[in-house]
């Protein structure tokens, strides 16, 4: 029993049914006929669609063959889900897609959509990991095609979905802001998985938020596709579940869809995506699927199923029912339909044969190509080119008020002065999240932008970290740029895959054919005198520096702030990257460095034409070489101030680098610093475990500078405590002083 193979015996089946079919053959309808009598779908459609299901089928097939020859790397199949393509049939190649993998028919058929595609050979050069594959570039196998705007998905679970919602959104965004979009304005964006992710916390942050914005009366056309098997791997889906769960809930339309039955559930389906296209309202279309051949190749459902169920799933195959309906309806003879069926196959394995023959991935530098595009010269001519100077002096009200025009003011002040100036320089900019518009964020840091832009390109958003995420990859997938607030570090943990699995992986996994360039504000770090506790102190970069292809920047005054953002917007603008804007919430306000009423730490605003290079550093007191601190964040002021206790203590001469960029590390910078250092000393406010100390240690030590003496001050491996206790977690100028008495 164990030795069966239930893709042959799926394959026969088919086979069988066919030959001893002995039903009653139908008047042969014309093309524009229902292909039965009733039925909304015609007779020239059920072929098209017909061929898409086998070819989906037989793509399974071949896979489960060559996988055994490391000839095919992904097994997981669509078999079971070959309804899906009437989704596909019924809505546009501009209408978004974001797909779960068994997802093969859909894709099929909406290759139909534009002439001159080849389903089959795309299909075949993805599941061999070959480098000339159309959709990923070998990286992965994905369903995905820039033509076809199907954005390529990885696997983790309904992480998919709120960016979905936030492309629908987008679609009716950028008619309220006059962005031309790249697709129709009555596009609607369209969304699978299966009913186990449909359980998932992130699917169900799609779901609420949908329904927010719905109950609002917010135009949101997204359509949910569910692709209910009944089982999620191995777990079974409680019977009725599905339904229960969603065919009840206000402002989530509900329609059921039989995705077995092509006859049947045409109709079913047309009119959910006519719904959805017309009303603009969240759509939820429950697709009735079963699974069969198990989860992925790998997957012996006969060892842990019984044989009377399998056999029973594998009778309710929708292949059959199709065979049914096309030899009923007098449109194919048995000899006809069986020589489709091997035609089919015939194409398959051609296809997968050929892929074997291409170029895969040999050389790391072609692997990590589209994961970080960095063209230098082009960001900072972008960086430095300034607005509408008209637009300037509407905004900020004449000549004399224009920020650079101003006297020194702190690091909160120049941070929004800069957003205004980014927003005057990209009318496709949107600033969005929780408290951003009228109050103006919990720190001020986004006063006067909403009164400025209104609540078109500035606005509140609900609380929900994971869906401001998903909106922001919307609103950038439609070629806006999105310019989200995470109100603080420890919230983004909440949502981190948003980032490290969807948005900043999508130029990887798309072979830079999709980008969704965002420049994300987050305020963090500790210092805050103790308020708040961990959740308003977090010092866990670590979260950040571990996302592939991420840029994170942290200015620690103002004006660095101002031409770091500039530089970021540039980044998103000509090369898509997603970049974290990282903002020392204790440093907002501060105006003095040494003593009290100083305001040494107070700066101008750089004029417009000013930006800062990627990896750039800022140092200071550049001939001291006694001992020289690397150091962010709040970690600069402090040193400063350390490094004069230092020189009367010691007499030495101190030089303090501000890395300024956390991700990624610019080494050379490192290494030029630390060539002519006698000490070194490295201040990190995270915590001694993870931080962003480890890096620079070891980009000294890469560099061959690991001789010279060194110390680390770095925060404790703890949650940052209430009050003053939370100074005795994080490092202090005491601590940085003491560090440099053990190296004296």
């Amino acid at each position: 029993m164990k030795g069966l193979n239930r893709a042959e015996i799926c394959d026969q089946n088919f086979i069988e049914f066919v030959r001893e079919w002995e039903g009653r053959v139908e008047a042969r309808p014309a093309p524009s006929d229902p292909v039965l009598e009733g039925s909304a779908l015609d007779a020239g459609s059920f072929v098209e669609l017909l061929e898409s299901q086998l070819v989906s089928r037989h793509l399974d097939l071949m896979a489960r063959v060559l996988r055994v020859q490391n000839k095919v790397f992904y097994t997981i199949g669509s078999s079971g889900h070959e309804g899906n393509a009437m989704v596909a049939r019924l809505t546009r190649h501009t209408d978004p897609a974001f797909l779960h993998y068994r997802s093969g028919a859909f894709m099929a058929e909406r290759f139909r959509k534009l002439p001159g595609m080849d389903p089959i050979m795309d299909s075949a050069l993805s599941f061999a990991a070959s480098s000339e594959d159309p959709a990923s570039g070998g990286r992965h196998k994905v369903w995905g095609s820039k033509p076809l705007w199907v954005l390529p998905q990885t696997s983790t679970i309904a992480s998919h979905l709120p960016k979905a919602l936030g492309t629908a959104v987008a679609i009716e965004q950028a008619r309220r802001i006059g962005h031309v979009s790249p697709v129709p304005d009555d596009s609607i964006a369209i969304c699978s998985f299966g009913d186990a992710s449909s359980n998932h916390a992130t699917a169900q942050t799609a779901f609420n938020a949908a329904a927010w914005t719905s109950y609002q009366k917010l135009p949101a056309p997204v359509l949910f596709v569910c692709e209910d098997n009944g089982i999620g791997i191995s777990v079974k889906t409680p019977g009725g579940w599905i339904e229960r769960n969603f065919s009840t809930r206000q402002d989530l339309d509900y329609f059921y869809a039989d995705g077995l039955d092509l006859a049947s559930g045409y109709g079913q389906v047309q009119a959910a995506v006519e719904h959805c296209r017309r009303t603009r309202r969240p759509t939820f279309l429950h697709l009735r699927t079963t699974r069969i051949m198990g989860h992925a190749g790998t997957d012996f459902e006969i060892e842990w199923r019984p044989i009377e169920e399998l056999v029973a799933v594998e009778a309710g195959d929708p292949l059959l029912r199709s065979a049914a309906i096309a030899l009923q309806s007098g449109l194919y003879s048995k000899d006809s339909l069986l020589a489709l069926y091997e035609q089919i196959r015939g194409k398959c394995f051609a296809a997968a044969d050929a892929a074997d023959r291409t170029p895969k991935l040999t050389r790391l530098d072609d692997v990590i190509a589209p994961l970080a595009p960095y063209s230098p010269a082009e960001v900072m001519a972008e960086a430095t080119r300034s607005g509408s100077e008209d637009k300037r002096l509407q905004v900020f009200g004449s000549a004399e008020k224009l920020p650079e025009a101003q006297p020194p003011r702190h690091l909160a002040i120049q941070i929004n002065n800069a957003l205004h100036d980014l927003f005057c320089k990209y009318p496709e900019a949107l600033l969005f999240g929780e408290d951003v518009a009228q109050k103006g964020g919990v720190y001020t840091v986004t006063k006067g932008l909403h009164k400025a832009f209104r609540n078109s390109r500035v606005f509140n958003t609900l609380l929900d970290e994971t869906m401001i995420l998903g909106l922001a990859q919307g609103y950038a997938n439609l070629g806006m740029l999105p310019i989200p607030e995470i109100q603080y570090l420890a919230y983004f943990h909440n949502a981190c895959d948003q980032i490290r699995g969807e948005a900043a992986s999508l130029q990887f996994f798309s072979n830079n054919q999709y980008r969704n360039p965002m420049v994300v504000r987050m305020a963090g770090l500790g210092y805050q005198r103790g308020f708040g506790g961990h959740f308003h102190n977090d010092n866990s970069i670590s979260a950040l520096r571990d996302i592939p292809g991420l840029v994170v920047g942290c200015p620690s005054r103002g004006d660095d702030a101002a031409t770091m953002l500039r530089t970021l917007a540039a980044l998103a603008k000509v090369d898509g990257r997603v970049s974290i804007f990282l903002e020392p919430i204790a440093l907002y306000m501060t105006k003095d460095l040494y003593e009290a009423g100083d305001g040494q730490w107070l700066t101008g605003y750089p004029a417009p034409d000013q930006a800062m290079v990627l990896g750039e550093g800022r140092v200071y007191e550049q001939q001291g070489e006694d001992l020289v601190v690397f150091t962010y964040g709040n970690g600069v002021p402090m040193s400063l101030r350390a490094a004069r206790e230092i020189t009367r203590k010691h007499g030495w001469k101190v030089r303090v680098v501000d890395l300024r960029w956390l991700v990624p590390l610019n080494e050379d910078f490192i290494a030029a610093q630390a060539k002519s250092a006698k000490r070194i000393l490295v201040v990190d406010e995270g915590r001694h475990s993870a931080g962003v100390g480890e890096g620079v240690i070891t980009a000294i030590a890469e560099a061959g500078f690991a001789a010279r003496p060194f110390q680390r001050v770095v925060g404790v491996d703890t949650y940052t405590p209430l009050a003053g206790a939370a100074l005795l977690v994080l490092p202090g100028d005491g601590d940085i002083v003491a560090a440099a008495d053990r190296l004296a």
